[in-house]
């Protein structure tokens, strides 16, 4: 997985009217949840700010980062949990991070990367990628930046799903069912098919 570094300040004061603050000054509040738990037994998140200049390249990307988050002079490794955003402008109201180490497995979710010219293609049908991303799980250091799926076999009207693939080190957490791309029939290829069997 690539990293990335962000610096960040610790903040003490939170709620709505705090935040709010702090976006003023084009800064996003954002938590780190990391191994240590409350009372409660939830894990307990360590409040910080960072700058939306230095989120913006964590967040617009479909890469998935390993992020090096500096927090008052101290590092952690982290990577992104959730993200929320303003129902109407777009805009980045909150970040959660989940903090990571070298041997603690994560999930997290992969973009897939189709190769090859399908068979069902090359007999006049469509591919279609029906997800972007498959959860899968490992300690980060075997993650790769993205899944590469062979298609050079998919005929028409046939699909890959989830539980057809297997990745070295990797387990999958997306359902087994889950439909990653298939070859749909075209006009083309139905009048294809038809000539073909007159």
């Amino acid at each position: 997985m690539k990293e990335i570094a962000i610096n960040g300040q610790k903040r003490e004061a939170t709620g709505k009217k705090a935040s709010k603050m702090i976006r003023k000054e084009g800064l996003v509040p954002c938590n780190l949840y990391g191994e240590k738990k409350g009372e409660n037994g939830l894990p307990e998140a360590l409040a910080f700010t960072a700058s939306f200049a230095e989120l913006r390249k964590v967040v617009y990307t479909p890469h998935v980062y390993v992020v090096n988050i500096t927090i008052d002079g101290k590092e952690h490794k982290a990577i992104v949990k959730e993200l929320q955003f303003h129902p109407t402008s777009d805009a980045l109201l909150h970040a959660d991070f989940f903090e990571i180490n070298e041997t603690k497995p994560i999930t997290v979710g992969i973009p897939v990367k189709l190769n090859g010219l399908a068979q069902g293609v090359r007999d006049g049908g469509k591919l279609n990628l029906s997800i972007r991303k498959i959860d899968v799980t490992a300690p980060y250091k075997q993650i790769p930046e993205i899944l590469d799926i062979d298609v050079t076999n998919l005929g028409l009207g046939k699909a890959i799903k989830v539980g057809q693939l297997s990745f070295e080190g990797l387990t999958l957490a997306t359902p087994a069912q889950v439909v990653v791309c298939s070859v749909k029939e075209t006009r083309a290829s139905k009048a294809a098919a038809a000539a073909a069997a007159e």
